[in-house]
């Protein structure tokens, strides 16, 4: 006979200050955010009964109800029908830095993964030749891919690069980031220009990134130079809001 799950928040440290200002909802809600962000509550993992947890803390059920739905609403929770409330993988919070989402995840303690939808030569539209600086339907590399962690998609991925630049095998793309191959092709990456944004999804990026019509996407596009000033790609990227978002570090003028 199977043993039963043991909840996995009764070997934390949960505790409330009730002369706090801060609702108690939410700081239970941020003591379990904490947990999972820091791996102690590990994706899979269940959450016991609101009931036992709002006795072991002297807490109301509304309350503990609150705090885990707050989770639930940021992606970090779900709760599933006849299983229970049950720990997601942590929200991805990639630096404004320039860095590859492969690294990235993998510095989040994610599990990255690719799949490469597309692996080609293409005529360049007139946006994606005014970024590399060549000429209007010229040919350019483009790459497709699916950015995964621990299985699920994570964000699509567009990128276009000069043609000669270094030869990209699939199954190259498939076990390691653009950022890494183009290093180890002698490519010295030295700066980028931005632009961060978000809108809903379309149908087909909803089913290509498991969200569902209408959900917010963030989008970024990148232009990458190395250290002669020569722009050596240009990415389109869509991600999930609900599972990846952008730090910023604002440095206050004296």
């Amino acid at each position: 006979m199977p043993k039963p799950e043991v909840d996995p928040t009764v070997s934390l440290q949960l505790s409330v200050d009730r002369s706090s200002p801060v609702p108690l909802y939410f700081q239970l809600s941020q003591q379990l955010e904490a947990a999972i962000e820091h791996g102690i509550l590990t994706p899979g993992s269940l959450l016991g009964n609101e009931i036992e947890l709002a006795g072991r803390l002297g807490l109301s059920r509304p309350t503990v109800r609150q705090a885990i739905q707050s989770l639930v609403d940021k992606g970090l929770l779900v709760r599933r029908r006849g299983v229970g409330t049950q720990v997601v993988h942590s929200q991805v919070k990639r630096p404004l830095e320039l860095s590859s989402l492969y690294d990235d995840l993998e510095a989040a303690g994610q599990r990255p993964a690719t799949q490469v939808l597309t692996n080609t030569f293409a005529p360049a539209s007139a946006e994606v030749a005014a970024a590399l600086g060549v000429s209007e339907g010229s040919q350019v590399h483009r790459v497709e891919r699916l950015r995964l962690a621990h299985g699920e998609p994570m964000a699509y991925l567009c990128n276009f690069l000069p043609t000669g630049l270094l030869d990209l095998e699939s199954s190259q793309l498939e076990a390691t980031g653009l950022y890494r191959l183009m290093r180890a092709a002698g490519i010295t990456l030295h700066s980028a220009r931005q632009t961060i944004g978000a809108r809903a999804a379309t149908a087909v990026e909803g089913d290509r990134l498991g969200e569902p019509e209408g959900a917010p996407l963030l989008t970024m596009q990148r232009t990458t130079f190395d250290d002669t000033g020569r722009a050596v790609e240009y990415g389109t990227h869509t991600y999930r809001a609900s599972r990846y978002s952008f730090e910023f570090q604002l440095l206050v003028r004296s």
